[in-house]
């Protein structure tokens, strides 16, 4: 399964980031290789619109499975997330990727 993380950093020790489609970074780990990989997602400061259905779209390129995040998507990125099967879980604000993903192994976070 490839969990994709909204991070402002590229570590296990970076902060989450609360924002979707604005995220700095989207980390994607892998836990069946154990890889922790990162795409650079500052581009999407850019845009005055659409911003969230981009971020989405690279999620499926990045074969994303499932999303971790602080506050979720908004209506349009969530519509093509659900489309595309990434499930989205919210709750992650305030924590490192690493507690993130241990607070997801362990049921802490919301499913939306």
């Amino acid at each position: 399964m490839n969990l994709a993380f909204t991070a402002k950093g590229t570590t296990w020790d970076s902060n989450m980031d609360t924002r979707f489609g604005r995220t700095e970074y989207l980390l994607i780990y892998n836990d069946i290789s154990k890889e922790l990989s990162s795409y650079d997602n500052r581009e999407s400061a850019n845009y005055a619109h659409g911003a969230g259905p981009k971020t989405a779209q690279n999620l499926f390129e990045l074969k994303a499975d499932a999303l971790i995040t602080g506050n979720g998507p908004g209506g349009n990125a969530a519509a093509v997330m659900e489309k595309t099967g990434i499930d989205i879980y919210i709750g992650a604000g305030a924590k490192t990727v690493k507690e993130a993903y241990e607070a997801f192994q362990k049921g802490e976070l919301i499913k939306v």
